[in-house]
């Protein structure tokens, strides 16, 4: 039997088959494996990779933002915010024990991670900002600038 009989092969597109397709690939390879240490805004040490997922919701009077952190603790994360930035840092680490009879394995991991959040600077109190964290969820809730109330004022027209 042949290999390629255990193999699931498809014939080639014709795209595949031009001339210049695996140039392409190639280029698109090497610029994929470049850029890719480039990953902010994630550091990564140990190979171990995390960067929290984040949802940003606005309402009426604040934005709040929601930042999934499993396993961390409140002294774990870093918030700061700079001329409408908010910077969400932190480093988490996992330790993994496993003892049994004849057998004993421990890993860790741990890196560093942040987050950077534009705000529009000039709509959101800074002074106000509030942040919660519980069951490993991280909310930040950034007030808004009350917007000036506006009246509407009639204007005469006069006939020339």
């Amino acid at each position: 039997m042949k290999l390629k009989s255990l193999l699931p092969w498809r014939e080639r597109t014709e795209l595949e088959q031009h001339p210049f397709y695996g140039l392409q690939r190639d280029i698109n390879r090497m610029f994929d494996d470049f850029w890719k240490d480039f990953d902010f805004p994630v550091t990564v040490r140990n190979g171990y990779h995390f960067k929290p997922d984040v949802d940003i919701v606005e309402n009426d009077d604040a934005y709040v933002i929601t930042a999934e952190l499993p396993g961390l603790k409140p002294e774990d994360v870093h918030l700061t915010v700079t001329d409408g930035i908010l910077n969400i840092k932190g480093e988490k680490k996992q330790e993994v024990e496993e003892k049994k009879e004849n057998f004993y394995r421990m890993e860790r991991s741990y890196g560093t991670f942040a987050r950077v959040i534009p705000l529009p600077a000039d709509t959101i109190v800074e002074d106000k900002i509030a942040a919660t964290f519980k069951d490993g969820i991280l909310t930040v809730t950034i007030p808004k600038v009350p917007e000036a109330q506006v009246e509407a004022k009639e204007i005469a027209i006069e006939a020339s």
